[in-house]
């Protein structure tokens, strides 16, 4: 098993190191960010402006609609995929490689990446379609294919995405788990394999419904445990936390740089903050619109889902990432032995004891888990976008079982590198078309402004905007109840 992967692996290095090196170093880090402005410019601060009323409509219910998912195991689904091992062991690495000051670069582009996420999730639903079950499905695919009418750039999105969801990102949240269990349960790699395929097997062959009634019981329990945990650490160290934001600001701007100077310092602070941010958060990427199609909007307005998406990326990365940052450099680890999820669990057991290791095995469980299985449900709409029938969503859900053995047995270093590659190509085609798509972004944000300040619920009608009406359903969009 060992000689077969370390083939594949010196095949698969050269290829991988060109890609992350031409889009991480000169594209995406300020593509990101870039993109990310322009929306929250061009959209007057709708991330800040609207964050309570994200909190209102946050809802269990569909409204009757029986075609859709709620807004709330939307969100939970969404967050499933989102609160992973990057919330763990990219905190973890980010800090490590590119110091303190990766934490500011993460919160600098979940920030921005608030509006951009809103932007994707909005398109997602505008121009979702029912499938053959009438079940809504959409995502960057589709709006690719119906907003921009362009149909190979949606295939394209779709077959990077399967690349990216349905293969190498599986692959790391297994590798992180088996890192985690092993170290603090002493599992082996055969152990955690198995209980792993057998748990993924009952949960990914039941189907969509099946995958969101998971997540929206799972995922507030553990993101909820997790903070509170963290919130305790912060709160008996506060005479710390001065300390630490002002040498997570230092380092962000070069000030604390060991080497490299002031230049280099900030470079590969940003570098990997941004890198690491927006893996967890995803912000950008063309993921959550997957899912955020899938649900019935309440308001009955695209724009409502968006800011629903947008608020993920808060919890996600302003407070779980941030959760695992201050745990870290309060306890003073950092640059010690270990990276990854042994330098989080290592920062658990200077406040816990032995306890915080286990914490942390059971927690990274519990989020790579679910991440596993929100993947699979991305992975899954893009297959039926492409055409794949019964057999191909059979091969895919045994492809998916294959990865997590192969992320338990490989190097670690090989899986980052690989998911870096993936998320690159995946993100660099998506940011294209919200950009191309900007103008009908700001269409749907300016009606639902329009009708929230008039006092009204929003509700859009595709008969009120015929200059969008070209690859909408209108069978969806029109007035409820007609």
């Amino acid at each position: 098993m060992e000689f077969v992967l370390g083939g594949i692996e010196a095949l698969l290095a050269p290829v991988i190191g060109v890609i992350n090196r031409v889009l991480w170093d000169y594209v995406l880090v300020y593509g990101l960010l870039a993109v990310g402005v322009y929306f929250t410019v061009r959209l007057g601060f709708l991330q800040v402006r609207r964050f309570p009323h994200m909190l209102r409509i946050v809802r269990p219910g569909t409204g009757g609609d029986a075609s859709g998912i709620s807004p709330f195991q939307a969100l939970a689904t969404s967050l499933a995929s989102r609160v992973g091992t990057g919330n763990l062991a990219g905190v973890a690495i980010a800090l490590g490689v590119g110091g303190p000051g990766a934490l500011f670069w993460m919160w600098c582009t979940a920030a921005v990446g608030m509006a951009t996420a809103y932007a994707e999730s909005a398109l997602a639903q505008l121009y979702k379609e029912r499938d053959e079950d009438g079940q809504y499905r959409g995502g960057p695919a589709y709006y690719m294919a119906r907003g921009l009418k362009n149909r190979w750039m949606g295939a394209a999105f779709a077959l990077s995405l399967l690349l990216t969801y349905g293969a190498v990102f599986s692959s790391v949240h297994a590798n992180a788990m088996a890192q985690a269990l092993g170290a603090a349960f002493g599992f082996s790699q055969a152990m955690v394999a198995t209980g792993l395929v057998a748990l993924a097997a009952i949960i990914i062959f039941g189907g969509l419904r099946r995958i969101v009634r998971f997540a929206e019981w799972v995922v507030p329990f553990m993101s909820v445990g997790y903070l509170a945990l963290a919130l305790w650490v912060v709160v008996t160290n506060i005479t710390q936390v001065p300390d630490v934001l002002t040498l997570v600001l230092r380092s962000a701007f070069g000030l604390d740089a060991a080497a490299g100077g002031v230049l280099g310092g900030i470079t590969v602070a940003m570098l990997q903050g941004v890198k690491r941010g927006l893996y967890s958060n995803e912000a950008g990427m063309g993921s959550a619109p997957n899912i955020a199609a899938a649900a019935t909007p309440m308001p009955h307005h695209p724009a409502s889902q968006g800011l629903v998406q947008s608020l993920g990326v808060f919890i996600d990365t302003l407070l779980i990432c941030s959760a695992t940052g201050f745990v870290i450099l309060l306890s003073g680890v950092l640059g010690g032995e270990g990276d990854g999820v042994l330098l989080t669990q290592r920062a658990m057991t200077v406040f816990f004891g032995e306890a915080g290791s286990y914490f942390v095995a059971v927690a990274l469980f519990f989020f790579a888990f679910t991440t596993i299985i929100g993947n699979y449900s991305y992975a899954e709409n893009n297959l039926l976008y492409l055409g794949g029938g019964r057999i191909g969503l059979l091969v895919l859900r045994l492809a998916t079982l294959a990865v997590i053995v192969w992320g338990v047995y490989t190097k670690v270093q090989m899986v980052w590198d690989a998911a870096d590659a993936a998320m690159a190509i995946m993100a660099s085609i998506n940011l294209v078309a919200l950009v191309m798509l900007s103008g009908v972004v700001v269409k749907l944000t300016r009606d639902y402004d329009r009708q929230l300040d008039e006092g009204r619920s929003p509700e859009f009608r595709i008969a009120d905007h015929p200059e969008l009406g070209d690859g909408v359903d209108s069978t969806i969009w029109r007035r409820r109840g007609a």
